[in-house]
C-alpha cells in the first residue's frame, strides 16, 4: 500500500494557547523501532491540559504534537520492531511497554520542524515507538479501545498497585473525571466501602454513582472534609486518591486518613506547588505517595481489563461522554475544562 506522506494533525505551538489544526508532513522513512499507524480514536487527557497550560514549566519543544491513548491500525514498520507487525489493531499508550524505544520522530510545517514524543495521537496518521504500541483483537470496539491507552489502566492499576485497596476498606476519590471514575470502577470491583466520589459538578457525581460510588460529594456546594468525616465516621478513612494536583486537597487529605492511611497523587500539581505536612506520620504507617499511570504495564493490563471487559465486567461505554472531530479539538478542551466533558471525551477520525 501506498504510505501517507502528510497528516492532519493539531499543534500546540505556543502555551496558553489555542491548538493549530494543520497539515504536517511525516518523515520520509521509519527509523529503527518506529510504528506508523493510522488513529481511529484519540482521548483527550488531564495531561494534555496541563501541557498547553505550562504546569510543568517551561516548555522547549514547541512547537510539539500531543495526545497519548488511542485506538489505531499499524501501517508499517520500522527495522527491528517484533512485537507489531502491518494489519494489528492496537491501543496507543504513554507507560512504557516491551521492545524499542526508538528516537522520536520529527515532523515539519512551513519550514518548521513539529516535535513529537514517543507517543502522539492528536493525529490521523501517527509515528510512535514500538513500546508504546500493543496488539489488540481485531474485532474490538475501537471507541473504548482508546480508554485503554490511559484511563482505564491508570486507574485500575491506582487501585491495585500505588492504593493495594482491600475489601470493606473506605475510599475518596476526589476529582471524577474519566480516570477518577476508572478509580471509582475499580474500588468498586475489588469490594471498597464507602466508596466517595467528590467533585465539583453534580453530573459528574451522577455518573461515579452509575460505576459504583457509594456516596457523591458536591465540594461546590458543601464542606468536602466535614462530609467526607461524616460518611467514613469513628473507623476513620482508609485511602484518599487526588486527581486535582491542588495543594489544598493533598493536605486534607492527608490530615483524613487513618495512621496506617493512604494518599495517592494522581493529578500533577503545577510547578512550584508545594505542600504542608505533619511528616511524622509517614514514619509509623501512613503513606503518601505519587502515581505514574498507576505502575501499569501495558502488555499485561491492557489484555487483561479487555478480557474482564469483553466478559462484561466492566462498564466502559458509559466513560464515552463526548465526541468530537479533529477540526473541534479547542472546543473539546474547553469542555474538558469547564465540566460540560462529564466522563472520557474523544477525538473520532
Amino acid at each position: 500500500m501506498d504510505l501517507p506522506k502528510t497528516t492532519r494533525a493539531a499543534i500546540l505551538t505556543e502555551l496558553k494557547t489555542p491548538l493549530t489544526v494543520t497539515e504536517i508532513e511525516l518523515p520520509s522513512a521509519l527509523a529503527p523501532g518506529q510504528v506508523l499507524a493510522k488513529i481511529h480514536y484519540s482521548g483527550i487527557c488531564g495531561s494534555q491540559l496541563g501541557e498547553i497550560d505550562g504546569a510543568k514549566g517551561q516548555d522547549r519543544f514547541l512547537p510539539h504534537l500531543l495526545g497519548h491513548e488511542a485506538s489505531a491500525t499499524v501501517l508499517a514498520i520500522g527495522p527491528g520492531v517484533r512485537h507489531v507487525k502491518p494489519g494489528d489493531t492496537a491501543v496507543l499508550h504513554w507507560r512504557k511497554g516491551p521492545g524499542i524505544e526508538a528516537e522520536t520522530p520529527k515532523y515539519s510545517w512551513q519550514g518548521r520542524t513539529v516535535n513529537a514524543g514517543w507517543v502522539t495521537t492528536f493525529q490521523e496518521y501517527t509515528i510512535v515507538s514500538e513500546n508504546r504500541v500493543t496488539p489488540i483483537p481485531a474485532d474490538s470496539e475501537l471507541d473504548v479501545a482508546a480508554l485503554f491507552g490511559c484511563a482505564v489502566t491508570t486507574g485500575f492499576g491506582v487501585v491495585q498497585n500505588n492504593a493495594r485497596v482491600r475489601i470493606g476498606e473506605s475510599v475518596v476519590v476526589f476529582g471524577a473525571g474519566g480516570i477518577g471514575l476508572s478509580i471509582v470502577q475499580a474500588a468498586a470491583a475489588v469490594g471498597a466501602y464507602p466508596v466517595i466520589a467528590v467533585d465539583r459538578y453534580p453530573a459528574k457525581l451522577e455518573l461515579a454513582r452509575h460505576f459504583g460510588a457509594s456516596h457523591g460529594i458536591d465540594s461546590s456546594a458543601t464542606d468536602a472534609r466535614a462530609a467526607i468525616a461524616e460518611v467514613v465516621g469513628g473507623a476513620g478513612l482508609d485511602v484518599f486518591i487526588d486527581n486535582t494536583g491542588q495543594p489544598p486537597i493533598i493536605e486534607m487529605g492527608y490530615d483524613l486518613v487513618t495512621g496506617q492511611g493512604r494518599v495517592i497523587l494522581v493529578g500533577v500539581p503545577k510547578n512550584g506547588n508545594t505542600i504542608n505536612i505533619n511528616s511524622l506520620q509517614l514514619h509509623f504507617g501512613k503513606m503518601l505517595t505519587g502515581s505514574h499511570g498507576g505502575e501499569a504495564i501495558p502488555q499485561e493490563d491492557i489484555p487483561r481489563l479487555m478480557r474482564y471487559y469483553r466478559q462484561g465486567k466492566l462498564e466502559l461505554r458509559g466513560l464515552l461522554t463526548n465526541e468530537y472531530t479533529l477540526d473541534e479539538v479547542n472546543t473539546a478542551v474547553a469542555h474538558v475544562r469547564d465540566g460540560t466533558v462529564t466522563g472520557r471525551c474523544t477525538i473520532k477520525f
